[in-house]
């Protein structure tokens, strides 16, 4: 086997930015379930709701890539604990709409400072250009993805 026949995990960006959530979510899973009762999964519905309201299940999983089992999953954990409400989309009966409750809204406002912490702390080793300059690479990456997933391999 030789040298370019092993990925280098070191320079493999796919590799580095899933190394990267992987642990970060990892870890504010860990911190949000031990001081709010949620994991990052609910997490992620609160600042999304909180963001964009009245939306459906799949509005949530085109916007942060979540399949819609753990998207399902966890509405209904953040709902049977009262922090989001369910009702039929006006637009559509056949789908349902999701909002934050009174106790989502305060929740997600709590579990906010923390997480505004968290990336603090993760970008504090980088300038305010280096910032700008990541998020800007970032984005453009993001806007990649779908030329990525639609490559498809030929057989042979």
């Amino acid at each position: 086997m030789s040298d370019h026949d092993q990925l280098n995990l070191a320079r493999y960006v796919p590799g580095l930015l899933t190394f990267l959530a992987n642990k970060l979510a990892t870890g504010a899973s860990l911190c949000y379930r031990k001081h709010f009762g949620i994991g990052v999964v609910e997490w992620r519905m609160l600042s999304m709701l909180a963001v964009e309201s009245d939306i459906t299940a799949n509005r949530i999983c085109q916007a942060i890539g979540l399949d819609k089992s753990a998207v399902s999953r966890s509405l209904q954990t953040l709902e049977a604990a009262g922090r989001v409400r369910s009702q039929v989309d006006p637009k559509d009966a056949r789908s349902y709409s999701v909002s934050l409750t009174e106790a989502g809204k305060a929740l997600h406002d709590r579990v906010l400072k923390v997480a505004m912490e968290r990336e603090r702390r993760l970008l504090s080793g980088l300038s305010a250009a280096e910032v700008d300059t990541l998020v800007d690479l970032l984005g453009r990456l993001h806007a990649q993805v779908p030329y990525v997933n639609d490559y498809e391999p030929v057989e042979g």
